[in-house]
Formats: structure tokens, C-alpha cells, sequence
């Protein structure tokens, strides 16, 4: 396993990684070299719980994560030391404390309902993210968590549905934890859909469908407009085992598809 050690910490907790979105390409394109050098070469999909358990040495359970605040629902967590996690029991209609080790990384069931294999395949891995590279961000050497839990809670974090297959990020009035979700997020998209693949493949795909700039703007013609919000995140839906949303988020940050902008309308 790569052994990730951040070039520079944030400055308020000494511990958050500051890193840019190519430092963690980087390190994605390290981890499949790492794990299944294969997938650098052709475009495939990544067995996420051989992932988590055999190369990052997690346990993966399933569970209905429970959620106080169920306007912003759990898709998945990861806990950093063994301790109580709440679920909740459904056969019995209640909350539940259920007793993990470290290293273990609960899905939600929701993500594991039939149809949602790209949602639970990136969702695992955005928890890989932090599972490589946010150990150090919430336990010592020694394994002991830097901020206390109550009652034998173990210290986990939990990542919402806003977090995962994340569409904004704003780099205004962010907060350690807003910097740890991107970083995870984009860690997710980055080992799913690694640039030395993705890029020639959507290239191909543009090239055969007669868009030889490799760049569509959207907004001008329906027929674009399929091509590159249904027609190609289908395509790398189907190749890459991701979700369409989360294809869709990767064409407009590899800057393969934009939105017109109204400026650009002549009249």
C-alpha cells in the first residue's frame, strides 16, 4: 500500500492536507500502479470492497447509518478507531450501537439498492480517500483519536450526500472539513476515472462522433447537448462502473464539456 504523507499541512490544525487537484491525481495514479497496474493502461472498472479490504486493509460493512438530521442524509463513514456506531435497526424499529474496529468503512444500504453500483462504487471510494489520506488527520501514532469521544463512540467522520459525487466546491469560507470531503471526492474520481485513461478514451469518443476540438459547449444545439450529457457519461458509465452524475462532473473538470455562457449568445 502507498504510504501517503502530505507536502503540506493546513496551518490551523497542523494535520489537514493542503494539496492541489494534481497532487492527488498523482496520487491515485500511484495507488492503481500500487493495486492493479492494468487499469492504467486500459479503461476498466475498480472491484471497490477488494479495494477497501485488501488494499487498504479495511472492513467493509452495510448498514442504515443512522442520521439525526435526516434532510442530510449518511451515504457512507469511516471510522479511524474501534468504538459504538449508530445504526438503525429496522427489523426492530429502532437505534442500535453497533461495536467496529478501526479501519472500518460502513455503506449505507441506501447506496447498495439495485441500479446504484456507481453511487456505491464511488462512495467507497471517496472513503478510500480518507481512509489514505486523512489516517494521520484523526489519530495519533499511537492510534488515540485527537478529539475525544463520548462513550465509547468510536471517532469517525461521516460523509453526506452533498459530499460525495460533489458538484461545487467553493474555495470561499471553507472549513477543515470542507477541504478533507473535497480531497476525498476528488481522490474518488481520480482512482475511478484516472486521467491517463479517461482523457484519450473521451477524445476517442468525441473524434468518432464528429467533435475534433475535444471540447462541446452545451446550450446550442440538442443534439450536442445528448451527446455529452447522456450519450458519453453513458459510455463512461458503462466503461468505468461510475455513476452518469459523477461522469458528468469529471467531463466539466478535464474541461471536455461547458455550459454556454449567455455573453456568448448572439442576437
Amino acid at each position: 500500500m502507498i504510504n501517503f504523507k502530505p507536502r503540506r499541512v493546513n496551518f490551523e490544525d497542523k494535520r489537514t492536507p493542503v494539496m492541489f487537484n494534481d497532487e492527488i491525481d498523482e496520487l491515485a495514479h500511484s495507488v492503481i500502479k500500487d493495486y492493479r497496474p492494468e487499469l492504467l493502461k486500459e479503461p476498466g472498472k475498480i472491484d471497490v470492497e477488494h479495494f477497501l479490504e485488501h488494499y487498504l486493509g479495511a472492513e467493509v460493512q452495510f448498514h442504515d447509518i443512522y442520521n439525526e438530521d435526516p434532510s442530510k442524509p449518511i451515504r457512507a463513514l469511516t471510522a479511524f478507531t474501534k468504538g459504538g456506531v449508530k445504526v438503525f435497526d429496522r427489523e426492530n424499529n429502532r437505534i442500535s450501537i453497533i461495536n467496529v474496529q478501526a479501519r472500518t468503512v460502513i455503506l449505507d444500504n441506501e447506496v447498495m439498492e439495485p441500479g446504484k453500483e456507481g453511487v456505491a462504487l464511488f462512495s467507497g471510494c471517496h472513503e478510500g480517500g480518507h481512509l489514505n489520506m486523512h489516517w494521520d488527520v484523526y489519530v495519533d501514532k499511537r492510534g488515540v483519536p485527537y478529539e475525544k469521544t463520548e462513550n465509547g463512540e468510536a471517532a469517525v467522520i461521516c460523509c453526506r450526500r452533498s459530499n460525495i459525487e460533489c458538484v461545487n466546491f467553493s474555495y470561499k469560507e471553507r472549513t477543515l472539513s470542507d477541504w478533507q470531503e473535497h480531497q476525498a471526492d476528488y481522490y474518488a474520481s481520480a482512482l475511478t476515472m484516472p486521467n491517463i485513461t479517461f482523457r484519450p478514451f473521451v477524445m476517442q469518443f468525441l473524434r468518432e462522433n464528429g467533435i475534433y476540438k475535444g471540447h462541446i459547449r452545451i446550450g446550442r444545439s440538442s443534439d450536442l447537448d445528448i451527446l455529452a450529457d447522456e450519450l458519453l457519461p453513458d459510455y463512461i458509465s458503462e466503461t468505468y462502473g461510475v455513476s452518469k452524475r459523477a461522469a458528468r462532473i469529471k467531463l466539466r473538470k478535464c474541461d471536455f464539456v461547458s455550459e454556454i455562457n449567455i455573453n456568448d449568445i448572439q442576437v
